[in-house]
């Protein structure tokens, strides 16, 4: 497989971060879309390998037009059969189009920073071994969408990863370089304040540790993903 994969983010500056990168490294073009300013989303997919939603500081609850044109969007890698995957945001707008809610913790809890993750059987199927933490940057979570299978959980917000078909959802951020925590921490620093949310020192410290791992693990990821054929 090779070609190009879409890529769709929120912010004016956004980047696709380690994904990019990896995605680059493999040969593969990336066609980077930002509907919130006006770039339209292919009406099909024949001249793209796969898809990608990024993650954003919006929900998918705001009601903003894009965001409901990005949720009915992903009718369309589901119709062909391409592989997709949704990344935070991207993950919480798939889980929406399969009719799930997205809301926030009972009890107001944010994850941002580093938390644990367990695979699933199936997760450990699909790439193995996963990193024992990862990074989270969300205060809203969601439920399993009815006929999806479960990769992973946590603790905080119990849906961690999900797939259907060759539709995948990541709540966490695989995507994220040390540039990007530096960003996040210093221009979101409220939201390592919310309850549940560590410390900006923290996400460094912890990022010594976890990233090899994590870094490891989205190579094998992508391999399999990429990996998909159409049924």
């Amino acid at each position: 497989m090779s070609g190009a994969i879409l890529i769709v983010l929120h912010q004016e500056n956004s980047t696709p971060g380690r994904v990019g990168h990896a995605l680059a490294q493999r040969g593969f073009r990336l066609d980077i879309r930002r509907p919130r300013f006006g770039d339209a989303l292919p009406s099909d997919l024949s001249q793209h390998a796969g898809a990608i939603i990024f993650g954003g500081p919006m929900s998918v609850n705001d009601g903003d037009d894009f965001l409901q044109r990005e949720i009915d969007w992903i009718a369309v890698p589901l119709r062909e059969r391409k592989p997709f995957l949704g990344i935070c945001l991207g993950a919480q707008m798939l889980a929406r189009h399969l009719g799930s809610p997205v809301y926030p913790h009972a009890d107001g809890h944010a994850e941002i920073g580093y938390y644990p993750i367990r695979p699933t059987e199936l997760g450990r199927a699909v790439c193995d071994p996963w990193p024992e933490q990862v990074y989270q940057w969300h205060r809203e979570g969601f439920d399993l969408p009815a006929g999806a299978e479960l990769l992973a959980e946590g603790d905080t917000f119990p849906v961690q990863a999900f797939r259907t078909g060759a539709a995948y959802a990541l709540q966490f951020h695989p995507d994220v370089t040390h540039a990007t925590i530096c960003r996040w921490t210093a221009r979101s620093h409220d939201r390592t304040l919310m309850p549940g949310a560590k410390q900006r020192a923290t996400h460094f410290a912890d990022r010594a540790v976890h990233d090899p791992a994590g870094r490891a693990w989205l190579a094998a990821f992508l391999n399999h993903w990429l990996g998909q054929k159409a049924e």
